[in-house]
C-alpha cells in the first residue's frame, strides 16, 4: 500500500517541530519509541479493554480516533527516522486478537522494532498497528 502523502505529512510535522526546539541534529529514535509507547498506553487506557475491575465505559469514538492517530504519527515517524518513506508497506491481514491481544502483540512488535529496526520489523510494526 501506498502512504507517500502520510510520510510526507509526518515530515512536515517532524520538520517543524525539530526547527521550533532546536533538535535537527539529535537522534530521536528512542525518544520516538517511548513516545509511541505511551501513546499505546494512551489509546489502551482509553478503550479500557484492560479494566476488567471497572464498570465505566471505554472513551467516546472520537477520543479513541485521536489516540490512534497519535500512536500513527510516531510509527510513520519512525519510518522517515530510519529511511522507510520510499518502501512499499504490504499491508497483511493478521489472526483476529480480543483488543487486549492486540495491544500486547503491539507492544512486542515495538520492542522488537526497537532492538532491531529493520524494514521487515518496521512493515510488521505497521501492520499489527492497523
Amino acid at each position: 500500500m501506498n502512504f507517500n502523502k502520510l510520510f510526507s505529512m509526518q515530515k512536515e510535522l517532524d520538520s517543524h517541530i525539530e526547527n521550533n526546539h532546536q533538535i535537527q541534529n539529535e537522534n530521536l529514535f528512542d525518544k520516538k519509541i517511548l513516545a509511541l509507547l505511551v501513546e499505546l498506553g494512551e489509546l489502551a487506557n482509553e478503550t479500557r479493554c484492560f479494566k476488567f475491575w471497572s464498570l465505566k465505559s471505554p472513551a467516546p469514538k472520537e477520543k479513541i480516533g485521536e489516540e490512534y492517530v497519535d500512536g500513527l504519527h510516531f510509527i510513520l515517524s519512525l519510518g522517515l527516522e530510519c529511511g522507510f518513506e520510499k518502501e512499499e508497506i504490504k499491508i497483511s491481514t493478521g489472526q483476529n486478537k480480543d483488543i487486549t491481544g492486540q495491544f500486547l502483540e503491539i507492544y512486542d512488535q515495538v520492542n522488537k522494532f526497537k532492538n532491531n529496526p529493520t524494514y521487515t520489523n518496521y512493515e510488521q510494526l505497521f501492520n499489527e498497528f492497523l
